[in-house]
């Protein structure tokens, strides 16, 4: 499935980056907030091997995920945008061992800063689709309710994103985005899954995918 929605993601994108650059959204630069709240899907295939007898096995949850971006357009039909995204979820992780397979739900923050390069295919005054390109980190943090060990990891992280802006007026706009963002090997290090020791820190790492659906308000401040 993440795969089917990377490849959609990839073409869209490619289609609308490859548009007319002649085409523009408004005159002159602008500058745009916006506040974003989705529902990120669950990531159900994490998973990491310390040695042919030893791994984890589980899934991140999804949830409800928020944040927001400030955008500045340079010229017409391209923007930059600082966006910030947070989730609070679940991971429920399985650990086997040699002799033992122990089951944790941990409490887990995952936060994203982006430097997103966006391209905008403006269809009339009011319709406005785009894509973009997400680079920059993910910062993850994992508790384990039952004992209170807790363990993080900062890691980079990338996206695309791809929707359109409806206008309800001149300044305001409700925002559709389908987003797809991965953290390269995200969890393992000093982040703490399922071992049931004192420690935070385990070897072993594994790659994140999450896949979300919403939007949000755009306003234009200038």
């Amino acid at each position: 499935m993440k795969k089917i929605l990377t490849i959609l993601l990839i073409l869209a994108g490619s289609y609308a980056f490859g548009q007319n650059k002649t085409q523009t959204v408004g005159v002159g630069p602008s500058i745009r907030l916006t506040g974003y709240t989705t529902y990120a899907f669950d990531d159900n295939h994490v998973d990491s091997y310390y040695s042919s007898t030893s791994y984890y096995s589980g899934n991140i949850q999804g949830g409800f995920q928020y944040g927001g971006g400030l955008e500045v357009m340079p010229f017409p039909g391209a923007g930059i945008e600082f966006t910030y995204l947070r989730l609070d979820s679940k991971a429920d992780m399985l650990y086997y061992g040699v002799s033992s397979e122990k089951h944790t739900v941990f409490d887990m923050a995952s936060n994203y800063l982006f430097l997103s390069f966006n391209k905008y295919v403006p269809v009339n005054p009011k319709v406005e689709p785009y894509a973009g390109l997400q680079l920059g980190m993910g910062i993850y943090n994992a508790t384990n309710p039952e004992n209170n060990n807790s363990g993080g990891s900062t890691k980079f992280a990338w996206g695309m994103k791809l929707g359109t802006n409806i206008w309800a007026s001149e300044k305001i706009g409700i925002k559709l985005q389908a987003n797809l963002i991965s953290a390269v090997q995200a969890f393992g290090g000093s982040m703490y899954f399922g071992t049931g020791g004192a420690g935070a820190g385990v070897a072993g790492f594994s790659t994140f995918w999450q896949f979300s659906l919403g939007g949000g308000l755009v306003f234009k401040i200038k």
